[in-house]
């Protein structure tokens, strides 16, 4: 999806980025702002998505947090998130009324409403960034606006998804992954220490070593599009049993 359209729709300014740099070989190449990427690509042969762990982090009371913006408090790197709900037992139609929530880390790779050891600089609780929750439209689709998840130790960077039916029954629990490469948005983003993006990418856990995503991404890769200055966007189908 086209980041000036899709902000056009919800009514939200774009930001602006400078220049970074990556690496080719041994030369220092300037990636520029406008560069644009069009990489991964999403479950589209009707195979149910992959189950994964809630994780420890899960939004404590979701059904207060419908919203289609979700940066909160939050900065970083603009990323748009439309996802698409498929029901496997109707041959990957759309699942109109699908109830939607997604959480996430910030740029950081902090989590709101938890504190703990990965909180101890400032507490979190009684924030709720980077939370939200949509239902599904007739195109069984939903629509969020947020920024560029960061990461932390032992994880790639991923959004945690959990689908209901329209009654409010878990239908599914799952993760999302991200491509990964030389010139991903990945990269591009951790290199963006403009944006406070100050990890880089050593130290980094790749999908292939996720604790999570290691058994395999082939159901839970997204699709990644645009540029550092006009944002990013993500697209992905979770198919699941309706």
């Amino acid at each position: 999806m086209d980041r000036k359209e899709f902000v056009k729709k919800l009514g939200m300014g774009v930001m602006s980025f400078p220049l970074l740099v990556r690496c080719v070989g041994n030369d220092i190449a300037p990636i520029t702002d406008d560069e644009e990427i069009n990489e991964g690509e999403t479950n589209t042969d009707c195979v149910r998505t992959a189950s994964e762990t809630q994780g420890p982090f899960p939004t404590k009371d979701p059904d207060s947090l419908t919203r289609v913006n979700i940066i909160g408090d939050r900065s970083g790197v603009d990323l748009d998130i439309e996802i698409t709900i498929l029901n496997i037992n109707e041959s990957c139609t759309p699942l109109e009324g699908a109830i939607v929530d997604i959480w996430h880390c910030d740029k950081d790779g902090y989590y709101s409403e938890y504190g703990g050891t990965q909180m101890q600089q400032v507490n979190y609780t009684s924030n709720h960034f980077l939370r939200g929750r949509q239902v599904a439209d007739s195109n069984g689709k939903v629509a969020f606006t947020s920024i560029f998840p960061g990461w932390y130790q032992g994880r790639a960077t991923h959004i945690h998804v959990h689908v209901y039916n329209s009654s409010g029954n878990s239908l599914l629990v799952t993760q999302i992954a991200f491509p990964e490469g030389s010139n991903s948005a990945v990269v591009q983003v951790n290199a963006a220490s403009q944006y406070g993006y100050t990890k880089g990418m050593n130290g980094y856990t790749y999908n292939a070593n996720d604790n999570v995503f290691g058994d395999g991404v082939s159901t839970e890769m997204s699709s990644i599009s645009g540029s550092l200055s006009n944002g990013f966007s993500l697209t992905h189908n979770i198919v699941v049993s309706g």
